[in-house]
Parts: structure tokens; sequence; C-alpha cells
């Protein structure tokens, strides 16, 4: 009878044992804290999901309650709406989707002209920022602080009133060796239409190129010898005379496109439309003025003595700026400017306002034709996100270029 006790005892004991080695080890794992952690990030993951589908759930039903259809089959059918301004062939008898692609690549063509204009103003009147002229740079603040503390849609609306008030076609002022300025834009002789140019133009691509690449070599050099090798007149030698020598090769095209007056409006050249151009100008603008401070605190952010001793050897403002100042505060300009680059593509779709037809606009009257909205709206949201992604991949891509390189 005692050593049954005396068992049962031991049994219990080592349950006991086991069970607070089980509670132990479970606390242990528990109060690891990778394991919270990942059970956090669990939980948080579980709760989005499930508000995820409970929205998507909650759409779907009130969709099918108001019999409206859903999906992107539409983007095949007949658009049936024309297109003032687009860089691919159009008509209202083409697909919603070749619409969607004229507004897109008028978004990107008004993005990329946006971001050249906002970047040349910007680094020219962020160095006037600097400047020891006194009325330079006052001038400079002024139009900082003017642009950049009014909204950009009022700056767009703004260049719309003032280009549809200027003369009519009949009364339009002569711009001498341009064009003509009237309320329907800018017009201006263009080169007629040839081969010759084309070729021309891909010779200029390959000889950018080619001057990046020569840059590179040169670059490289002067890392691992010491020495600088002067590749600056061959790069422009090379990205002036390779298409002049393929233009001349190709016959020399020289006759130009020339616009004339014909009843209400010009017939021929190139006309800018006062939609573009009040867009351009007011994206541009308000960008630049951003822009032009963060080039004014990239130059400051440079050591005074860096600018003492390009002096002290004798160095021309122009080459202080350029060799010594600028390559330095790159370093602290790329990453403010890739955001800027995309607030200016993403202000964009301030289009609509001025009836410029790009994404926005094109997918606004997708919407109103179709009722499509939450397909339209998730086209223009996954757009903008890959030009946003693209633009920041660049700029990251130009940011390990001109980053320090520790040997």
């Amino acid at each position: 009878m005692m050593k049954q006790t005396d068992n049962s005892g031991a049994l219990a004991l080592a349950s006991d044992t086991t069970r607070q080695s089980t509670v132990f080890r479970l606390f242990t794992f528990f109060g690891s804290k990778t394991v919270r952690s990942w059970c956090y990030q669990f939980l948080l993951a579980a709760l989005l999901l499930g508000f995820s589908y409970w929205l998507y759930s909650n759409v779907v039903d009130n969709l099918r309650a108001q019999r409206i259809a859903t999906g992107f089959g539409f983007l095949h059918q007949r658009a049936q709406f024309a297109i003032g301004e687009k860089l691919i062939d159009y008509t209202p008898r083409d697909s919603y989707t070749r619409a969607l692609a004229v507004g897109l690549l008028n978004t990107l063509y008004v993005t990329v002209c946006g971001i050249v204009l906002a970047t040349v103003l910007g680094f020219i009147v962020g160095i006037g920022r600097v400047s020891k002229n006194w009325l330079l740079m006052k001038v400079c603040v002024g139009y900082v602080e003017l642009l950049r503390n009014v909204p950009v849609i009022l700056q767009v609306i703004f260049w719309s009133v003032v280009i549809r008030n200027l003369p009519s076609p009949r009364e339009a002022i002569i711009l001498p060796g341009m064009g003509f300025l009237t309320n329907r834009g800018l017009t201006f002789a263009v080169p007629a239409a040839h081969s010759g140019w084309g070729w021309a133009f891909i010779a200029l691509l390959a000889a950018c190129v080619m001057s990046v690449l020569l840059a590179r070599v040169a670059r490289r050099w002067r890392e691992h010898h010491g020495k600088m090798v002067p590749v600056a007149r061959l790069r422009a030698a090379l990205i002036i005379g390779l298409p002049l020598l393929v233009w001349v090769l190709a016959g020399a095209p020289h006759e130009l496109n020339r616009p004339e007056l014909r009843g209400f409006n010009f017939k021929g050249g190139f006309t800018i439309s006062p939609e573009f151009t009040a867009l351009l100008l007011g994206i541009a603008l308000y960008s630049s003025a951003f822009i032009a401070e963060i080039v004014r605190a990239g130059i400051q952010s440079v050591p005074k003595g860096q600018l003492e001793a390009a002096r002290a050897l004798s160095f021309s403002p122009w080459h202080v700026m350029r060799h010594v100042i600028l390559p330095q505060a790159m370093r602290v300009m790329v990453p403010p400017l890739a955001s800027q680059y995309v607030s200016l593509a993403k202000n964009s779709s301030i289009a609509v306002v001025v009836g410029y037809p790009e994404l926005a606009n094109i997918s606004n009257t997708l919407m109103n034709q179709t009722g499509q909205a939450l397909e339209a709206i998730a086209i223009m949201m996954g757009v903008y996100l890959i030009i946003s992604g693209a633009t920041s991949l660049l700029m990251n891509l130009f940011n390990r270029y001109v980053a320090i390189k520790e040997r």
C-alpha cells in the first residue's frame, strides 16, 4: 500500500514538472522579441485582409444592387469621343485602350517638359539666391516666395486666363524668328517632313550615349591614374558633329513648314496649344520655386573652405561653381529633387481644369460614358504609381552615380 502511494506521488510530481516545463517553454517562446514581432505582423496582416475582404464584398454587393457591371472588358469598346492633342494616331472609332494610351503619352510629355523647365529655372534661381548681387538675390527671393506660396491649381488657371486674353490670330503678336503668339497658342515654323531629320535625331541620341560613356571612361581614368583627361570639347564636338554629319549625308533637308493665316486661324507649322502652355507653365514654375530652395540649400551645404581654396587657385566663378560647388552639392540635392519630380508628375492631373487631354482628363470622360468609375480610378492609380516609381528609380540611380565612392 505504501509503495502504491509513493508511485502515485512520484507520477503526480513528474506530471506537474512536465506541465511546468511546457508552460516555461511556451512562455520562453512567446517571450522572444522575434516571435512577438512575427505574431504582431501576422495579426495586423489578418486584420488588413479581413478589412479588405469586407470592403470588396460591400462594393460588389452595392454595384450588383445598382446593376452596374464590373471588369475591364469595356476597354475594347469604341471610345466615340475626339481628342484634340495627341502624339499617336487616334480617331473616335478607336478603343478606350487607345484613348487611355493617348492620355498616358500626353501625361508623360508634359511631365518630361515640366521637369526640364522646372530644373533649368530652379537651378538659375537657386544660384541667384546665393549671389552677392543684392538686387539679383532679392528678385530671386521674391520669385521663390511668390510662386511656392500660391496653390499650383491657381497658377495653372492664371496662365490659362492670360493666354485666352491674347489677341486673335488676325491680330497675332509677331515674334521675330519664332512665330506668332495668339489666344490659340504659339505657332511657329518647323522642318518639313523628311527622313533625314529622323536619322539626325537618332544620331543625336547615339552621340549623347557615346558622350556619357566617354565621360565615365575619363572619370575612371582620373580615379585610377590621378590625371584628368580633357574630354569636354570632344563630347561637345561629338554631340554637334555626328547629327550634323548624318543630316548632310541624308541630303541636308532645309525646307520649312511655315504657318500661314487662312480664315480665322493659322495653317501649317506647329502650334503649342493654350491648354498645354498653361499647364506646363503652372506646374513648372511652381516646382521651380521649390527646386530653387533645394539648390540654395545644396550650395550652402558645401564647406566654405572649398570655395576659398578654389579661389586661391585662381578659379573663375564659373569653374568654381561647375567643378567645386555643384558636384558636392548634388549629393545633397538629389533626394529632395526626386521628391519634387514625383510631385510634378502627379500635379499634371490638374490638366482637367484647363481641358488638356492627359490621363486624368480622358479617364474622367471614360467614367462619364461607361460608368466604370472604380476601374478607371484603378487604372489612373496604377499608372501614376508606375510613373512615380520609375522617377524615383532613375533618381536613385543618379544618386548612386554622384555619391562619394569609397576605395
